[in-house]
């Protein structure tokens, strides 16, 4: 018996915002992060949100993830509507269904390599499937490391750990925060090109929120925020294309 928190069949839409609207404080203080967002990502496709500072562009990351409740309007993760879930129930679909990767690496310090990719299948009681778990592995370039502690990684290998922790438990989605941003730039394009594979070999969908319009380049499309509303989408993205488009929205993040 399917969970009941997941489709029985893989919905097209890996994500479904409608009317989305954020807002922090209450009276006059009140700020209005997301102000009437309404926007579809297809399953199986990289998409890069962009937009200045204070855009709403992690607001949406989160509410999209379900690490953070709309104001009003609607999120459907996989068909699935987030609406209303307590707390224990989003943990479990995060869990589950949703895979995670940021600008600090998370890891825990105390857990070798093969340990913190296992994390996710430890905290939700899954069996680790073995195949998997060695494909991931060696697709993201660990194979000789899984007993290394994080300390005894570089940057880059530590975000690869990352990436595989988020792989494993094949989620619907892989959400990244700025997942190149404490990298170099040769090791941020190695983990671009390892988000780029995962949606193109594995089927993955991925949503990552940048500030690079390079990065954004291996995207299949850039969303752009501007003020907490959506200013446009661009298709076959490029870093020139991206990089104009954000001059014209007010430069960098």
């Amino acid at each position: 018996m399917p969970r009941r928190d997941r489709p029985a069949t893989p919905h097209a839409d890996a994500v479904r915002m409608t009317s989305v609207r954020k807002v922090y404080g209450k009276g006059a203080g009140a700020v209005t992060a997301l102000d009437d967002v309404t926007i579809t990502i297809p399953r199986g496709t990289f998409t890069a949100v962009m937009g200045p500072s204070g855009s709403g562009k992690s607001t949406f990351l989160h509410c999209a993830a379900g690490l953070d409740t709309p104001t009003s309007g609607t999120v459907l993760l996989g068909g699935t509507d987030l609406s209303g879930m307590n707390e224990v129930r989003l943990t479990e679909l995060r869990r589950s269904r949703v895979g995670f990767v940021f600008q600090a690496f998370n890891l825990v310090p105390s857990l070798d390599v093969l340990r913190n990719i296992e994390l996710p299948l430890r905290l939700s009681g899954t069996r680790t499937d073995r195949a998997w778990l060695e494909e991931i592995i060696d697709r993201v370039g660990l194979t000789g490391r899984t007993s290394h502690r994080p300390a005894q990684l570089s940057g880059g290998q530590q975000q690869r750990v990352a990436l595989a922790r988020a792989l494993v438990t094949r989620p619907e989605v892989i959400f990244g925060d700025e997942p190149t941003g404490a990298l170099d730039t040769v090791t941020g394009r190695d983990v671009l090109t390892l988000l780029r594979e995962a949606v193109d070999a594995l089927g993955q969908t991925v949503v990552i929120v940048t500030h690079d319009p390079v990065a954004a380049g291996y995207a299949d499309r850039v969303l752009f925020l501007a003020d907490g509303r959506i200013a446009g989408t661009l298709d076959a993205p490029s870093a020139d294309l991206v990089a104009e488009r954000m001059a014209g929205l007010g430069g960098r993040v």
